[in-house]
């Protein structure tokens, strides 16, 4: 009686780079609309708030910067605390469905930085009177929430009571933060308030949440390795959640032998696909997605993603970084650029600039290439 062994695809760096590129419509600019990539993308880091400007524009053909702000003003999209306990924006559909989730890490990451502190703070209370505060149409920025909760709880600092709300409330930064080339104070209101209703405490909502997110991160960041969701999320308690939908991926292997998981009908693009130029802004989650990060960015570089660099992908990795300079687009390579690929950082350089200018003539100067 003869078996038939089975042996797990393996998929090589390039092809994970090509594959994540194509995931993160950065292979090829994209036709859909704003709030379809918002989704698609499980969000964009956006503690920076002009950086999902450049996030989109790099991702989306024609992209109109006034699209995204106008869906923030309708409340479809919305700024908040959620992946990492940083500020994303992401739809308002999914702030509501992942921000329960996320509430247990966020209360964590909290009572992680500032426990001794909040000894004797009974946060229920803390929480319910921050609610109280923000009620109707009230807005508030973190510290004057922070001194408010000071007249009842005067230990701590108020600066940390009004992190600690925060964390514990789930509430949005609301406009004109974030809106293009608009400049303002992070206020916050109450989601429930701002974005409508939602169960944070029905068990099966968490655990279709938990599902929803192995998913998407996958559709956005795949083929991924369990530790790669973890990364992206900011949550350990994901393993229910993937056993759960096990059954509907298919895996492979990369280079090191890691088990890497996927939607079988996923973009995963032939390894010689060209990859265009593409400038990308602080902290994106091309990079920050993964906990193996090498598919993107070289190890010896990898604190760039982290310090809120902007960088220039050539050949679908990170080659360089770029500032805007009065008035000039500067990029700093880290590797020596070819002739052809110069040319093509200028030119992508000059096209970014005449975004970020409205038209204006902006300069692009590419530094002389590392020796």
């Amino acid at each position: 009686m003869s078996t038939t062994r089975t042996t797990t695809p393996r998929l090589s760096a390039r092809a994970l780079n090509r594959a994540a590129l194509a995931r993160q419509r950065l292979l090829e600019r994209s036709a859909a609309g704003v709030l379809d990539t918002v989704a698609h993308l499980g969000g964009l880091q956006a503690q920076e708030p002009q950086e999902p400007f450049t996030g989109l524009w790099s991702r989306l053909r024609g992209f109109d910067p006034a699209a995204l702000s106008e869906l923030l003003a309708a409340r479809q999209v919305v700024r908040i605390h959620l992946m990492r306990g940083t500020v994303h924006l992401v739809t308002a559909a999914d702030a509501q469905a992942w921000r329960p989730r996320h509430q247990a890490m966020l209360r964590q990451r909290m009572l992680g930085a500032a426990r001794r502190e909040l000894a004797g703070v009974d946060l229920d209370a803390l929480a319910e009177a921050t609610r109280a505060q923000l009620a109707g149409d009230t807005t508030r920025t973190a510290g004057e929430i922070g001194r408010a909760l000071a007249a009842r709880w005067p230990g701590p600092d108020p600066r940390v009571l009004g992190q600690t709300a925060v964390a514990l409330v789930p509430m949005v930064q609301v406009p004109p933060r974030g809106l293009w080339r608009s400049t303002g104070p992070a206020r916050y209101a109450l989601l429930v308030t701002w974005s409508g209703e939602h169960d944070p405490d029905a068990a099966d909502a968490a655990d279709a949440a938990g599902r929803a997110l192995v998913r998407r991160h996958l559709a956005a960041f795949g083929p991924a390795a369990t530790a790669d969701v973890r990364a992206w999320s900011g949550l350990a308690g994901l393993p229910a959640a993937v056993a759960a939908v096990r059954d509907e991926l298919v895996t492979f292997r990369d280079d090191r032998g890691r088990e890497l998981l996927d939607l079988p009908d996923a973009p995963r693009p032939d390894p010689d696909t060209p990859a265009p130029v593409r400038y990308l802004p602080a902290f994106d989650n091309a990079i920050l997605g993964y906990h193996d990060r090498s598919r993107i960015i070289d190890t010896e570089h990898r604190g760039l993603s982290v310090a809120g660099a902007r960088v220039v992908l050539v050949d679908g990795r990170v080659a360089a970084t770029w500032t805007v300079d009065d008035g000039t687009v500067v990029v700093t390579p880290l590797r020596r650029f070819t002739r052809a690929e110069r040319g093509a950082v200028a030119e992508e350089g000059r096209e970014l600039a005449a975004f970020l200018s409205g038209g204006e003539s902006l300069r692009v100067r590419v530094h002389a290439s590392p020796c």
